[in-house]
């Protein structure tokens, strides 16, 4: 006899049509849950909704323009919607420019949190799965780090995702009625296989991939290396790097865990494998069939040599793993780049 199927939850998304988010609506639509989505398309586009649609065959419930620390339109979306759990990307993300702009990423990430909360509690609902970052760990040192590890962010953008999981946490102490599920992961990267969805950052990328892709499609000349003297086996800097797929994956399973107890639990989010950056351009290289031309750049400010996950918590704890490597997401973010050189412009 089949198992009768639970009522959709409906989900807010924040940050929903960024590269996690729209994967994640995907995701979420996919197993049957309503979403409802609120961007500013700061770095993202409302194209992507139509890709989103297609790929899950169901529409998305509704979708708003709207900066989070706009409390007045924040608090109308939970209004007109019964809102169940919320799952919160909306962020900026760039370590570079966050050097540069501290003040304004203090603002929308932290500002951005808080009204977000208030409008949660306005509206009684207390379940939010957390987007952070590895980089909370900051120049942690060599070998996977797992959730103990001391928090020493390097750069503001760091110190605003542990500003936020520090706000988030003192929430949880008080109020015992919240659940927060906070996901520090490590460089999500890769495309949707359809090649439908992928990582189209406005301007010149901050992060590998996209970067890669772009140059490997002939829209850059050639990579810049940031770094080439970092205590590392090539001198170039290391990461763990997570298929998109896997990141969004596991926060749906987030979802049925909500249950597990109250107050706020932090897992890493990884594959447990560093990856240098020469190693990512030879691997791209192999995907896409030709070389990758790069120059070494020096370091960026707020930069560190290594970050690696130690992710096996959340396997204990979900019996969650990633199960897509680095020439999974090579393979993916290269489909997606030829498909569509010149990202969400036109349709794929």
């Amino acid at each position: 006899m089949a198992r009768s199927k639970p009522v959709p939850s409906t989900v807010l998304v924040t940050g929903g049509a960024g590269f996690i988010g729209s994967h994640a609506c995907v995701e979420l639509l996919d197993h049957g849950y309503e979403v409802i989505v609120v961007d500013d398309y700061s770095n993202s586009t409302p194209q992507v909704f139509a890709r989103v649609e297609r790929l899950a065959g169901r529409f998305v419930g509704a979708v708003y323009e709207l900066d989070l620390r706009d409390r007045q339109a924040l608090s109308a979306v939970f209004d007109r919607h019964p809102i169940d759990a919320v799952m919160h990307f909306a962020a900026l993300k760039s370590v570079t420019a966050s050097t540069r702009q501290p003040v304004e990423y203090y603002d929308a990430n932290v500002g951005g949190t808080t009204a977000l909360l208030h409008a949660m509690q306005n509206h009684g609902v207390h379940r939010l799965v957390f987007s952070s970052s590895c980089s909370i760990y900051g120049d942690a040192g060599s070998g996977p780090l797992d959730e103990s590890t001391p928090a020493g962010p390097t750069n503001p953008y760091a110190s605003s995702k542990r500003l936020c999981e520090e706000i988030l946490a003192d929430v949880c102490r008080h109020r015992p009625e919240y659940t927060v599920l906070c996901l520090r992961y490590f460089n999500p990267a890769g495309a949707h296989p359809s090649g439908l969805l992928g990582e189209e950052p406005r301007g010149t990328p901050d992060n590998l991939m996209p970067y890669l892709a772009q140059v490997a499609v002939g829209r850059r000349e050639r990579l810049r290396v940031f770094g080439g003297d970092y205590p590392t086996r090539d001198g170039t800097a290391v990461r763990d790097y997570l298929h998109v797929m896997d990141t969004v994956e596991a926060h749906r399973v987030a979802l049925d865990h909500f249950g597990d107890s109250a107050g706020m639990r932090v897992y890493n989010l990884g594959l447990g494998i560093g990856s240098s950056v020469l190693e990512v351009v030879n691997a791209f290289s192999r995907a896409c069939g030709r070389p990758i031309p790069y120059e070494i750049a020096p370091r960026r400010p707020g930069d560190v040599a290594e970050l690696v996950a130690d992710a096996s918590a959340v396997n204990r704890a979900w019996g969650w793993r990633p199960t897509r490597d680095l020439a999974d997401m090579c393979r993916d973010a290269w489909h997606f780049q030829r498909l569509n050189p010149n990202g969400f412009a036109r349709p794929a």
